[in-house]
């Protein structure tokens, strides 16, 4: 699998026309009619790249992308039949990385998805637990900490930052078990008041985003003390 895109866009034919191309090339795709239910989805998984029509029911295109960058750093290009310069550089000033107007070749659109994924992507070495010129490696997953991105191969894994450090502190002291004290130190500061139960509301985030999509344990439990990732 290439990587996995979401396809926000209203009109259904064009929307069915980019899920079938993409699919093709070996992506896994997802695709919503309106905005809002777009920017739930956005939310609630982890997509490589986002294809973003602005004029959309619900919730226009330019409020889908500054509410998904308030939570994300998913890269997004914006289709749309705006072709004026404003139209442009406000939406690249929102946040999205590429932008395509309508009517466009598939060729060009596919060129653009992979420059905009190849950019994303790490340097891929063999892969060893370890450390490696900034990164973090457990079996096909790759923590890149100076970029702060994560990755299963060619998929990037959407994280919280706080999600992200969870996961930075399990792979930086594999084989220990971390208490929830210690994780809840590090993760949200020494100053933080809460319940330590916060700890594993992030760690079932990361098992729904990393162990259940690409079937693995990566994360353990130990009874009463805490978690553990274990070298394989």
């Amino acid at each position: 699998m290439k990587g996995r895109i979401l396809i926000i866009e209203d009109e259904e034919k064009l929307a069915r026309f980019i899920e079938l191309e993409l699919s093709h090339e070996g992506y896994q795709v997802h695709k919503c009619t309106d905005g809002r239910t777009g920017l739930d989805r956005a939310l609630a998984e982890s997509y490589d790249l986002i294809l973003l029509d602005i004029m959309l029911p619900g919730l226009n295109g330019m409020e889908v992308l500054r509410r998904l960058k308030m939570e994300k750093d998913t890269p997004v290009i914006l289709l749309t039949a705006r072709d004026s310069v404003m139209d442009k550089v406000a939406g690249l000033d929102g946040g999205a990385v590429d932008y395509i107007t309508k009517p466009f070749a598939i060729e060009e659109l596919l060129a653009r998805i992979r420059v905009c994924l190849k950019l994303r992507r790490p340097s891929t070495e063999a892969a060893e637990p370890g450390f490696r010129e900034g990164q973090l490696v457990w079996q096909k997953l790759v923590l890149d900490e100076p970029r702060r991105q994560v990755f299963w191969e060619d998929s990037a894994i959407q994280l919280t930052n706080r999600e992200f450090l969870m996961l930075q502190t399990l792979l930086e002291n594999r084989d220990i078990v971390l208490s929830r004290e210690s994780l809840l130190e590090r993760v949200c500061g020494y100053d933080y008041l809460g319940d330590t139960n916060i700890v594993d509301v992030y760690v079932r985030h990361l098992r729904a985003k990393i162990d259940e999509i690409f079937h693995v344990n990566m994360i353990q439990t130990v009874r009463g003390v805490g978690y553990v990732i274990r070298s394989e």
